[in-house]
């Protein structure tokens, strides 16, 4: 057997998972029913495999807290994105990012963090945009910060300095 498995630590499996299948479609895989700390749960959603085991600190298996950032986030692409996320919230997730439509993208996403301490960003695919497409995207995007950021250097520099904005000069060819 070969794969690949997400196992991430959470305070308590079994309502992590109560929680997590009433925000995703979640397909049951293996949950046990021991002590609180000794339990764990496998699932699959959307062909992927999660593995979570109980926070115990006995054993080096230590969950998110407060004020310790989790330097990953699960990415999940949803049919509904607006009803997903509601859904998440209302089951006490955080609002980092409501949902963000980007037309010109073809996605949608949202972020949030849930009661166990992981970010959750969502995506719904609205039209597929081919690499090319969101590549030739980008750069017109940061070719505009480009040019912003040089006019707004040149606007500072006029009120710093007056006679400063021919250092600029060069930029306007840009």
């Amino acid at each position: 057997m070969i794969g690949v498995e997400i196992d991430f630590v959470v305070s308590d499996s079994i309502k992590a998972l109560e929680t997590y299948e009433k925000i995703f479609d979640i397909q049951r895989v293996e949950v046990s029913n021991y002590e609180r700390g000794l339990n764990e749960v496998i699932f699959t959603m959307y062909g992927t495999r999660f593995h979570m085991l109980d926070e115990n600190p006995e054993y080096q298996l230590v969950g998110p807290h407060p004020g310790n950032p989790q330097p990953m986030w699960i990415n999940v692409l949803v049919p509904d994105i607006e009803r997903t996320y509601e859904t998440a919230i209302s089951l006490g997730g955080t609002e980092i990012q409501g949902v963000t439509k980007m037309d010109a993208l073809g996605i949608s996403n949202a972020l949030f963090s849930c009661p166990f301490g992981y970010v959750w960003m969502l995506h719904q695919v609205h039209r597929v945009v081919t690499p090319k497409e969101r590549h030739a995207m980008l750069e017109s995007m940061l070719k505009q910060t480009r040019r912003e950021r040089r006019r707004l250097r040149r606007e500072n520099a006029k009120k710093a300095r007056p006679g400063y904005e021919e250092y600029f000069a060069e930029d306007d060819d840009e």
